[in-house]
C-alpha cells in the first residue's frame, strides 16, 4: 500500500499518510501524528501573528516601538537591535531540568519571562509601521515583504513599488487592488495577471496592455470584454466607465465576479513546472506532498508557504533543510518543532532563537551549544540529560507535536491561522487556545460607506479625518501619499479597514481542500480547487486548459 488511513483525534475526520511522508517522520525521529495536516496546519498559524499595528514601549530601555504583538502577549518585548545587543543574556533567564513535570509546563515559564524582538525584518528605512519586512524602504503597515518601497497594504510582496492593496505580488509597480500579480505596471483590480500594463479587472492574463475586464488573453491589447477595439475606439469605451465612483466600482466588481465564475476557463491548479507533487499554487517542485503556495522545494510534505524546503514536514512560511513542524523560519536543518528561528541546527523546541546547534526547549538564544531551558551545559552533560527528556516526552505522548495553542503569542483570532482556517471562539478555547476579546470601539469620525463617493470631491484635508469601518468598526485614515496615489489615478477612497481589505483579497488563496471534478471539455476526472458555492462553471485539465487558452 501507498497510503495509511486515520482518523483526526482532534476533528474526527479521516485522513491519509502517504508513504512518503511516512519515511520523513522516520527520518526526523519522531511519531506519525494522529492530527490531520489541516488542524497541525492550524496549530502551527497559530504561531503566525496577524495582530493589529499599536504602539508600546520597550521593556529595555522604555523607547516607542511599534507592534503586531497584543497588549497580552506574556512576555517582554525589545527593540531588535536592543534583542540582539550584549545588554541582555537569555541565559539569565534560564532553569534547570525537572523531572517531575511536564515539558511544556517548564517550557511555558521560559517562554514567559524571556524577552522577544517585538518585530521580524531587517535592513529597512522608514517602515515602522511594517512587519516582517526584509530590505524595504518607505512602507507602511504592510507584512512579510522583501525587497519593496513606496508601498502601503501590501502582504506577501517581493520587489513590489508605489502601490497601495497588493497581495502576494512580485514585481509590480504603480498597481492597485491586486492578488496573485506578478512583473506588472499600472494595474487595477486583478487577480493571476503576468506581465501586464496599463489594465484593470483582469484575470489569468498574461502580457496584454491596455485591456479592460477581461479574461485568459495572452498577448492582447485593447481589448474591452474580450472584445478587440480599435485604439481610438477603446480610450474613447473606458471613458464612460466611472472607475473615480466607489459605487459605480462596486457595480463593476459584482459584474466581472459573475464573468470569472461563468466565462472564465480555470485551470485545475495554478501549479506550474511541478514534478509528482500534489496541492496547489506551487512553482518548481518536485516530490513535495499536500503543499501550498511552495517554491523551488523538494521531498517534502504539508507545506504552507515558503522556499526552498527539502526534506520538510509540516511547517508553514519557512526556508529550511530536513525539518519537522517549522513555522516562519529561516534556514534551520535538522530541527524539530521551531518557531520564528533562524540558522538553527540539530535543535528542538526552540522558540525565536538564532545561529544555535545542539539545544533543546529554549527561547531568544543566539549563537549557544548545549542548552537546555536556557541553561548552560557541557557536551556530555547535554547528550544524557536529552536522552532522558525525550524518553519522558515519548512516554507522555507529546514528543514529535507542535507547541500547545495556549503558548502562542495572542489570540488565535488575531492570527494567519484564522485568516487561512477560520474557527469559532469556543472551539480555540476547547484546546486551551487563546482567543482575544477586542474592546468595543467607540471611534468618532465617518463611516466608510458614507465618504465621498468620487475621488474628486475629496477634500485636501481629508487625511485629517478619521474613518470608520462599517464592518469592524476599527478606526483607519487616508495617509497624505495614499490620497495622492488615489487622486493621480482616478481611485475612490476604500470604504474597509486595510486589514479587512487584505484578508478579503486572501480569500482565493486560502483554499487547501482538494474538490474531485470532471474536466469542462473532455470530462476527465480532475481534481480542482474551486469550492461548490462559488459556481464556477469551467473548470478543466491542464491539457484541454493549454488548448482552450494558450
Amino acid at each position: 500500500m501507498n497510503e495509511e488511513k486515520r482518523i483526526c483525534q482532534n476533528c474526527k475526520q479521516p485522513f491519509t499518510i502517504e508513504m512518503d511522508c511516512k519515511v520523513l517522520y522516520e527520518k526526523m525521529g519522531i511519531p506519525v501524528p494522529k492530527e490531520c495536516h489541516m488542524c497541525i496546519w492550524k496549530n502551527l498559524m497559530a504561531f503566525w501573528i496577524f495582530g493589529k499595528f499599536r504602539k508600546t514601549t520597550s521593556a529595555l530601555s522604555g523607547k516607542t516601538i511599534i507592534t503586531t504583538f497584543s497588549e497580552i502577549t506574556p512576555f517582554p518585548l525589545y527593540e531588535y537591535e536592543e534583542w540582539t545587543s550584549d545588554a541582555w543574556n537569555p541565559l539569565e533567564y534560564g532553569q534547570e531540568y525537572d523531572f517531575s513535570r511536564p515539558f511544556f509546563e517548564q517550557f511555558a515559564e521560559v517562554q514567559r519571562r524571556t524577552p522577544h524582538p517585538y518585530r521580524s525584518g531587517t535592513m529597512s528605512t522608514n517602515c515602522e509601521w511594517s512587519d516582517d519586512a526584509w530590505s524595504c524602504k518607505n512602507c507602511y503597515l504592510c507584512r512579510s515583504m522583501l525587497h519593496c518601497e513606496d508601498l502601503s497594504y501590501g502582504y506577501r510582496t517581493v520587489n513590489c513599488k508605489n502601490s497601495i492593496d497588493v497581495t502576494f505580488c512580485f514585481d509590480t509597480e504603480y498597481s492597485y487592488d491586486c492578488t496573485y500579480c506578478f512583473k506588472s505596471y499600472r494595474l487595477r483590480h486583478s487577480f493571476d495577471a503576468r506581465d501586464c500594463l496599463e489594465s484593470a479587472f483582469l484575470y489569468d492574463c498574461r502580457n496584454v496592455r491596455n485591456c479592460f475586464m477581461c479574461w485568459n488573453l495572452r498577448g492582447k491589447q485593447y481589448h474591452i470584454l474580450n472584445q478587440p477595439y480599435a485604439k481610438e475606439e477603446y480610450f474613447k469605451k473606458i471613458g464612460t466607465y466611472r472607475l473615480d465612483s466607489r459605487r459605480e466600482l462596486e457595480k463593476l466588481r459584482r459584474e466581472f465576479a459573475n464573468i470569472v465564475a461563468r466565462e472564465v476557463i480555470h485551470r485545475a491548479d495554478r501549479n506550474l513546472k511541478v514534478v509528482n507533487s500534489t496541492g496547489n499554487f506551487l512553482e518548481e517542485c518536485k516530490n513535495c506532498h499536500e503543499s501550498y503556495f511552495a517554491q523551488k522545494s523538494e521531498n517534502s510534505c504539508y507545506l504552507f508557504r515558503g522556499f526552498e524546503q527539502r526534506e520538510v514536514i509540516y511547517a508553514a512560511g519557512t526556508i529550511a533543510e530536513k525539518a519537522a513542524l517549522s513555522v516562519m523560519d529561516g534556514y534551520n536543518y535538522d530541527t524539530v518543532v521551531t518557531s520564528h528561528c533562524g540558522r538553527c541546527r540539530y535543535s528542538a523546541y526552540l522558540d525565536y532563537c538564532e545561529e544555535c546547534e545542539y539545544c533543546f526547549g529554549c527561547v531568544g538564544l543566539r549563537r549557544k551549544k548545549y542548552c537546555i531551558l536556557n541553561k548552560q551545559y557541557s557536551e556530555s552533560e547535554y547528550n544524557e540529560l536529552i536522552k532522558k527528556i525525550k524518553a519522558q516526552m515519548v512516554a507522555d505522548d507529546v514528543w514529535g507535536t507542535f507547541f500547545p495553542y495556549a503558548l502562542a503569542y495572542g489570540g488565535y483570532n488575531l492570527s494567519t491561522a484564522q485568516m487561512v482556517f477560520p474557527e469559532t471562539q469556543e472551539a480555540i478555547e476547547s484546546r486551551r487556545g487563546i482567543w482575544e476579546d477586542l474592546p468595543e470601539q467607540n471611534y468618532e469620525g465617518i463611516s466608510g460607506d458614507a465618504t465621498p463617493d468620487v475621488i474628486g470631491d475629496v477634500g485636501d484635508d481629508f487625511s485629517k479625518q478619521a474613518v470608520i469601518c462599517p464592518e469592524t468598526k476599527w478606526r483607519f485614515n487616508i495617509a497624505p501619499q495614499e490620497l495622492t496615489f488615489y487622486r493621480e489615478f482616478g481611485i475612490p477612497l476604500p470604504s474597509l479597514h486595510p486589514d479587512v481589505r487584505t484578508k478579503n483579497r486572501m480569500k482565493p488563496l486560502t483554499i487547501t481542500t482538494p474538490h474531485q471534478g470532471i474536466c469542462i471539455f473532455c470530462s476527465k476526472p480532475i481534481v480542482h480547487y474551486y469550492p461548490p458555492e462559488w459556481e464556477y462553471k469551467k473548470i478543466a485539465c491542464m491539457e484541454c486548459y493549454q488548448k482552450e487558452v494558450i
